[in-house]
């Protein structure tokens, strides 16, 4: 009988995806380890290997489908003896699911079949599980609409809270959606002006969900501080002419990089997590440093950085980000992590805010360095060169006093550059 290949999940929180490329045709022979197809997700394109060895009987899936979902089948195997021709012509399978897009008007679809329950389970993604407790609502209300009926993002989203007992039933009014958040009601606003609709890709929805509701349930607040980095510079310009026979040179970011890492072992509390009903301390300082790339950003995580030198941190930063920019990060790459850096001081930012990535325990946003006039230790005025740093905190992690003594530690290493390397 012929084998299923199901649609891989290449990352935990991964749903569905893209089947961009396949890699074989239809009577190939394969064996496991061969490569198969390149996928897609929300982060990066990653190649997809056969674990079964045959024929590739019938590819169902054409290459450019987006939003396959997790475990539909996507492609026919044959195993020894089979003939294809039979195997496709009485092949009964249906087009693996694709997820459904936000569309302008409304579309009918048939319902998923009810969700198969053992004992109390419901089958749910744990982002739709997360979801439903802040909402208030019973998964075993909702028709899952993922793979064999689990129940996913989408499907908490569209659901309703559970209403409260009411003595009697109240017909109520439908309340319609709200102007801004509704696609048709926003593209009638610009009936008669001329603009290009851009669709979103995987990356963009991505960000869009993990950003609001990291704004919504993750309780911020900002502590901020002016870094003096005259002696940092010219540290920095010491060290890259000694590592110049290298072929290394520092930039003030590996510095920052550092700085926060000791900070988290200096502040060992604050080095923390958020996970739901408990705070991960962790030991080692995995920090996650935001990267811009066509149409959104990675954070790659660097691991133990409080244990590297500054050097490899800069190698290992300089590899990350080129990866990130050709999407060939794996997700244990950019997953992880308790702490981030957003640096726009390079783009000539002075200050912001930044929003933290869930589940970190806090944000730091760099701003630019410039000159600027002081009162210097003597009480007399004096030119420095200022950097503007805001962390953004999330109280429930990390209280005020814990937070303003990591940012004082991460202020400490930066302006006493050399003690970084004791």
């Amino acid at each position: 009988m012929a084998i299923e290949i199901l649609m891989p999940a290449l990352s935990p929180t991964m749903e569905d995806g893209t089947l961009a490329k396949w890699l074989v045709k239809e009577g190939d022979t394969v064996s496991s380890g061969d490569l198969l197809a390149e996928i897609e997700t929300d982060k990066a394109t990653m190649e997809f290997e056969a674990v079964d060895e045959g024929v590739i009987g019938k590819i169902l899936v054409e290459a450019g489908t987006a939003g396959v979902l997790v475990n539909s089948p996507i492609a026919l195997l044959l195993e020894d003896g089979e003939d294809s021709a039979e195997v496709v012509a009485s092949s009964q399978t249906a087009p693996a699911p694709v997820a459904p897009e936000v569309l302008s008007t409304p579309v009918a679809t048939a319902p998923a079949p009810k969700l198969t329950q053992t004992g109390d389970r419901v089958f749910a993604s744990p982002l739709a599980r997360r979801i439903a407790a802040d909402k208030g609502i019973d998964l075993a209300t909702i028709t899952g609409s993922g793979p064999r009926g689990r129940i996913v993002k989408a499907d908490v989203d569209n659901a309703q809270s559970a209403p409260a007992a009411q003595p009697a039933a109240i017909p109520t009014p439908q309340t319609a959606k709200a102007p801004d958040t509704n696609p048709s009601q926003i593209a009638k606003m610009y009936e008669g002006r001329e603009f290009t609709e851009l669709p979103l890709d995987g990356m963009r929805k991505t960000i869009a969900a993990r950003l609001t509701e990291a704004k919504q349930n993750i309780p911020h607040f900002y502590l901020r501080r002016d870094i003096h980095l005259d002696a940092l510079l010219k540290f920095r310009s010491q060290l890259n002419k000694q590592l110049a026979a290298r072929d290394i040179k520092l930039s003030v970011n590996d510095f920052i990089i550092k700085a926060c890492a000791l900070a988290l072992q200096q502040v060992p509390a604050a080095n923390a997590v958020w996970a739901g009903d408990r705070v991960l301390q962790m030991k080692a300082s995995d920090v996650a440093v935001a990267v811009a790339i066509e149409g959104g950003l990675f954070t790659p995580v660097l691991q133990d950085a409080d244990s590297k030198s500054l050097s490899a941190l800069s190698a290992q930063m300089k590899d990350l980000a080129n990866r990130a920019r050709d999407r060939k990060l794996a997700p244990h790459e950019y997953m992880g992590g308790s702490f981030a850096i957003s640096n726009l001081g390079m783009m000539g930012i002075e200050n912001f805010d930044a929003v933290i990535n869930p589940p970190h325990g806090a944000i730091l946003a760099v701003g630019a360095g410039a000159k600027k006039p002081i009162v210097n230790s003597d009480g007399d005025l004096d030119i420095a060169t200022v950097m503007s740093v805001t962390l953004s905190v999330d109280h429930r992690v990390i209280d005020g006093a814990l937070g303003a003594d990591l940012l004082a530690a991460i202020k400490a290493n930066l302006e006493n550059p050399i003690a970084m390397l004791a």
